[in-house]
Parts: C-alpha cells; sequence; structure tokens
C-alpha cells in the first residue's frame, strides 16, 4: 500500500501569512549589481586612461642615444708645461678660501709689475681686486707659492679677461705679482713661462701714439709710433 501524501495547494514562490494575505519572495540585493556596475565603470575608465598613455607614448619623440665625449689627449709638450702644476679641485678650493680671506682682510700688497700693466693695458686697482674677489682660481704653483686667478673686466662695455698672479705667505699677506690680459684667456701658463714674464718683462710704461694717416677711404694707414 502506498501512502497518499497530500501536496500542498500554495504555488511555488509566494508565501501565505496567517490574515490569508500573500507577498512575493525577496529578489536578490540590489548592491552586488551596483559594485557589478561601479566595476565595469573602472574597468572602463582604466582601459581609457591606458589608450590615452599608449597615445601619448607613441607620439613623444624618440630620444636620441647620449653621446659619450672623451676627452681630447694631452699632448706630451702641454704635459711637460703643466708638470708642478696643481689644478684639482681640492687644491683651488683651498686656495680660493685663502684668497679671500686675504682679500678681506686687506692682507695684499700691490707690486710694480702689476701696476704697470694695468696703466699699460687699460685696467684699474679695484679690477684686479674685483678678479680675486669673484673670479677663479685655475692653477696653483705648489713649489713657487703662487696662485693664477681668471676673471674679467670691463672696458668700454666689453668685458675682457685678465689673468692675476699672486703669491701666497705663511703669515696670510698675498702679493699681487702681476696683472695681464691674457692672449689666450684658458690657457694655464706654464712655470718656465710665468718666470720669464716675470723677469723679463719690461716694467717701464710704454706709450704708443698714432700719427696723423691718410684720410678715411685711402688705401695708405697710419702706421703706429712707438715713444
Amino acid at each position: 500500500m502506498f501512502a497518499v501524501t497530500k501536496q500542498s495547494s500554495k504555488p511555488l514562490g509566494i508565501n501565505h501569512n496567517r490574515q490569508g494575505g500573500r507577498h512575493s519572495v525577496p529578489a536578490a540585493p540590489q548592491k552586488s549589481l551596483l559594485a557589478e556596475v561601479q566595476t565595469g565603470t573602472d574597468l572602463l575608465a582604466l582601459r581609457a586612461q591606458l589608450s590615452r598613455a599608449e597615445k601619448a607614448a607613441r607620439r613623444a619623440p624618440t630620444p636620441l642615444p647620449a653621446r659619450v665625449v672623451r676627452p681630447a689627449p694631452v699632448k706630451p709638450q702641454r704635459e711637460v708645461e703643466l708638470a708642478g702644476i696643481a689644478t684639482d679641485d681640492f687644491s683651488l678650493s683651498r686656495a680660493h678660501a685663502r684668497l679671500r680671506d686675504a682679500v678681506y682682510d686687506a692682507h695684499y700688497h700691490l707690486c710694480p709689475h702689476a701696476i704697470g700693466h694695468a696703466r699699460a693695458e687699460g685696467f684699474l686697482e679695484h679690477d684686479i681686486i674685483n678678479v680675486l674677489l669673484c673670479g677663479r682660481v685655475r692653477a696653483v704653483y705648489p713649489e713657487d707659492r703662487r696662485w693664477l686667478v681668471h676673471g674679467s673686466f670691463e672696458a668700454c662695455g666689453v668685458a675682457l679677461p685678465l689673468h692675476v698672479v699672486v703669491q701666497y705667505h705663511r703669515d696670510g699677506h698675498l702679493d699681487i705679482v702681476t696683472a695681464f690680459v691674457p692672449r689666450h684667456p684658458h690657457h694655464i701658463i706654464s712655470r718656465a713661462r710665468l718666470a720669464v714674464m716675470l723677469r723679463y718683462d719690461d716694467e717701464q710704461i710704454r706709450v704708443r701714439t698714432s700719427t696723423p694717416g691718410a684720410k678715411a677711404g685711402a688705401r695708405g694707414r697710419g702706421r703706429w709710433k712707438r715713444n
């Protein structure tokens, strides 16, 4: 004998309460749906951002490869000239610090050789002091205790190079040995050349005057006459 079970006459998905009313089963929560929509929006924004970045990278110019600059080899004759001259950063910075201290304390003396060059080449004492303060030490001669200072001065609105050679004493005083307008501003004078300059350079002032020459447009030019 089979037992007959009584099936419920209530339709699926409908819940009857005690008062006879009925209501539907709640649907899936709306939070998950909003999260999915927001996730999809974020993915679209990320794809758009990546696409713009790729386009900008394609439009950007390709940087040129860096060129390796190799220093020019120093000639053997130049190596001999630079023998006994210190050009390292430590020596130059220490010399410049001592130089400024001596100038600020007025512990310097202007030698006649520097005065003669100043009168002959058109610069003044304050130009020399300005070079010592604002210029930079290019070379140190340890054996001679001398420094080569490179700077410039202004004449008629034109900046001209000026080299100053000073001799440093142990007590902190400076002797401004000479000052001159160099022919090659970036050339470091050798010890031999500096010795010859100080030994045989004439300290007497030489004045050059020009005699009245031909008129403008003529072929001949007035020659310089040394007095």
